[in-house]
């Protein structure tokens, strides 16, 4: 049941309302999304250390299974993003959790690396559908000078998954068989979090794209005061619930939102194709910079873990005052000092690898929270969800590339080569966004997904 917002006298729109608890109670369980995609991606890196001798995995099985999510993220974005705009958000919101919460209970009896990549792809599918429809709904529910901020702590949320399954994951490797309750752990948070979705109502943009105006002003008024209206909302436009899946994808791949599209995905995808390599072989990779011990090695992951957070608690808290691209190129630029570093200086001092990969993680944050910013800001609400859930995919596949051919990499290329690889991924990431970024600071939703000609 719908918390009752406190009555107001004066007329409220979306964006200029006062943030309220409904707003902090729909951001955090919209987050559950981006928590459960990290802690999938992070605890599959621990797992594979018990998986890897127990079966005997070569490193092609390796990289397939470490990539398996994320080639289902870029299915599970693609498809389920646009049935989301067809048929509303709130739907979709509660499918995909129980989809994650059967496959997470079955990965505990695989018996064949087949059986684990198969299981781990159909997960990646259900995130990739949740994160059209969650960033979709805060984008779409929030006010305007919260949204970056809001949107941005949803990203951060992916960093606070990956950690927990980072200390989870170390304390479950002492025992026999370890792996498998690692990977069953993930349904856990899945039930929590399906649970708490159940009080949060349809995305009133949505409601009046469909011309159902009524059922939108109620939910506003329930939400965010007695005194709400449409204003600010996107008139209905009647072409928009009977817009074809053909013409969806084709009006986000035309014109100007295919600039935009192109930007994103290739921002995003330079942000998480070494992010995701370093989590799904973190505790691999950290026992080449000389971490010989398991245990070294897996505190180590966890304390990255911490970094990566820390980056994106950073960035929100400037990505407002010094705008997106700023925070968007810079935060590549710097992040990418790091990794030369790494590249150069493979057998450095621990104390300097430690310096190294935290200067990596900490400025990776300005590109990470805008993973979620751009992509609901730029595109209207008829196709918001269709956008985000095409660039969701087309990002993964740019990772779930690098994260396959990652164990290749340091056997073929070795340890300095590899961070080599990243960063000039870094590099190309900074040079896209300085050509191809806007500047959204300050604008309403509407505003920003406007094409200006």
């Amino acid at each position: 049941m719908l918390s009752q917002a406190p009555a107001s006298s004066s007329q409220t729109t979306i964006d200029s309302a006062p943030l309220n608890s409904f707003h902090k109670r729909l951001t955090l369980f919209s987050s559950g999304g981006p928590f459960l995609d990290g802690y999938i991606l992070a605890i599959i890196g621990i797992a594979l250390v018990q998986i890897i001798p127990n079966w005997q995995m070569n490193d092609w099985w390796n990289g397939l299974i470490g990539a398996s999510a994320l080639i289902g993220v870029f299915l599970g974005g693609l498809i389920f993003g646009n049935i989301t705009d067809k048929i509303g958000r709130k739907l979709m919101y509660t499918i995909d959790l129980v989809a994650i919460i059967v496959f997470s209970i079955m990965q505990f009896f695989v018996q064949e690396p087949w059986q684990l990549f198969v299981l781990r792809l159909l997960i990646g599918v259900a995130v990739g559908a949740d994160y059209p429809i969650a960033t979709a709904l805060v984008a779409e529910f929030v006010p305007s000078n919260w949204r970056a901020r809001l949107l941005g702590g949803l990203n951060a949320m992916w960093f606070v998954g990956a950690t927990v399954a980072a200390f989870v994951g170390y304390w479950l490797l002492s025992f026999e068989d370890g792996w498998r309750w690692m990977l069953l752990s993930s349904a856990v948070p899945a039930v929590l979090i399906l649970i708490a979705r159940a009080t949060i109502p349809e995305s009133p943009h949505w409601l009046v794209g469909k011309g159902r105006h009524q059922e939108a002003l109620d939910i506003l008024r329930k939400t965010i005061g007695e005194g709400a209206t449409l204003d600010g909302i996107t008139a209905h436009d009647p072409s928009a619930a009977k817009l074809s899946t053909k013409k969806a994808f084709g009006l986000v791949l035309t014109g100007g939102y295919l600039h935009r599209v192109v930007f994103i995905s290739i921002f995003w995808t330079c942000t998480i194709v070494t992010l995701f390599s370093i989590y799904a072989f973190g505790p691999q990779i950290l026992a080449l910079f000389n971490l010989q011990s398991g245990d070294e090695a897996n505190i180590g992951y966890g304390l990255i873990n911490l970094f990566f957070l820390v980056g994106n608690v950073v960035a929100l808290l400037v990505v407002d005052k010094l705008g997106r691209r700023p925070v968007l190129i810079w935060g590549f630029i710097l992040s990418g000092v790091g990794l030369v570093f790494l590249a150069v200086f493979p057998n450095a001092p621990l104390a300097m690898i430690a310096l190294a990969f935290a200067f990596y993680a900490i400025f990776n944050g300005g590109p990470s929270i805008l993973e979620w910013i751009y992509p609901n800001e730029l595109f209207p609400t008829k196709v918001r969800a269709t956008a985000v859930g095409l660039c969701t995919g087309t990002s993964r596949i740019g990772a779930a590339i690098g994260t396959f051919a990652t164990p290749l990499a340091l056997t073929h290329l070795g340890l300095s080569g590899t961070m080599w690889i990243a960063a000039g991924i870094a590099l190309l990431g900074a040079a896209a966004s300085y050509f191809m970024a806007p500047e959204t600071k300050g604008q309403n939703l509407e505003e920003a997904a406007a094409l200006h000609v």
